[in-house]
């Protein structure tokens, strides 16, 4: 790797560096401002402020890893281009595509550390923050599934709750049906279910059992019954959060149990699995942007360039949020709201991209 490279790449990695470390402190004041009534109301522990802010910085750097990149590439390629250092590398018989390389290898190196942070370290820290905001920030706010809950918890059995209670794991209107093969065997009804913790059974009031055998049916009746079931009353609603605390290989069986399960949340699930490849893809399609908008010295300066960015990377957020909520709570498909803001800013980059090296 020759000098050029070198000195191009250690401003890119510098600067995004810088750039996190500037932008995560201020993310930090504005959130503890925002929240600290709420922490001391509900007399949150010192540590766990502590570790909700360290899993905070994690969740903050992860989820707008390509924004800060995308600005730390425009703030110090515009210098450069003040500076007539680009002119200087390009007059010296550089190509445009040449001196392009360092930056591509700087966005594979944050590409890269970004890919492995969304697949193994920002689950764990998703889950520590999404777990001391619903404790001691939105403590009454409703988290999961609470009506209708109806779901698949095998290839044989189904159950069905009118009501769920997810702080006491309790249930209205259970219904528990076991087919084997397209043949119902028996159905089993209560007006409440409990979980016992104690013992791992389920206390099932004014209980009724209707078996079918050989087309004759019997009926089981009791006041109270304890039950095993192969399942977790907290189980069958799962958070909505649950996606995001999962490392890749465990967020796989999670969808895929959820889908045998008839989730609702499938879409919310394929959005969190997808974002993990598709960010990656986006630190090198804003880098090549970054550099396309940068590269050339103007009359407005460094500040031109700036605006320039900032309106980029605010309809690049946009898009990406407006379709990522259309995939969770409508039908659309997961895979055009994911990779739809990358397809067409991978167009406007090739563009862009052949405008500069004109």
């Amino acid at each position: 790797m020759k000098i050029l490279d070198w000195y191009i790449l250690k401003r890119y990695l510098l600067t995004f560096v810088m750039m996190l470390l500037l932008f995560i402190p201020i993310g930090i004041t504005v959130d503890l401002s925002e929240k600290v009534g709420k922490i001391l109301e509900n007399k949150a522990p010192f540590d766990e402020v502590v570790a909700y802010y360290l899993d905070f910085t994690v969740y903050f750097a992860n989820l707008l890893f390509p924004l800060f990149l995308f600005l730390s590439v425009i703030w110090f390629t515009s210098k450069l281009a003040n500076n007539t250092e680009i002119v200087a590398f390009l007059s010296s018989g550089v190509s445009f595509t040449r001196f392009l390389r360092p930056y591509l290898i700087g966005a594979t190196i944050v590409a890269s550390f970004a890919l492995f942070l969304g697949m193994f370290l920002a689950p764990y820290a998703s889950k520590g923050f999404n777990e001391f905001k619903y404790t001691y920030l939105k403590k009454n706010k409703n988290i999961q599934q609470t009506r209708d809950v109806y779901r698949q918890i095998n290839d044989n059995d189904i159950i069905y709750v009118s009501n769920f209670v997810a702080q006491s794991k309790s249930g209205m209107n259970f219904t528990y049906e076991h087919f084997e093969g397209n043949e119902l065997k028996y159905k089993i009804f209560a007006d409440n279910i409990r979980y016992i913790e104690e013992d791992s059974t389920y206390r099932l009031t004014r209980y009724v059992k209707r078996s079918f055998e050989n087309g004759v049916e019997s009926i089981e009746q009791e006041r109270s019954k304890e039950l095993v079931f192969p399942f977790e009353l907290e189980d069958l609603t799962p958070v909505e959060y649950a996606a995001e605390t999962k490392p890749y290989g465990e967020l796989l069986d999670f969808i895929k149990a959820e889908k045998r399960r008839g989730s609702s949340n499938i879409g919310r699930y394929e959005v969190v699995k997808l974002k993990k490849w598709s960010l990656p893809v986006s630190i090198f399609i804003l880098t090549i942007i970054a550099v396309a908008v940068s590269s050339v010295k103007r009359r407005g300066g460094m500040g031109v360039n700036l605006a320039f960015g900032i309106a980029i990377a605010m309809v690049f957020v946009f898009f990406d949020k407006v379709f990522g909520v259309m995939a969770e709570q409508s039908n659309f498909p997961p895979l055009i709201a994911v990779w739809f803001p990358n397809a067409i800013f991978g167009i406007l980059a090739i563009y862009m991209l052949q405008n500069a090296k004109r």
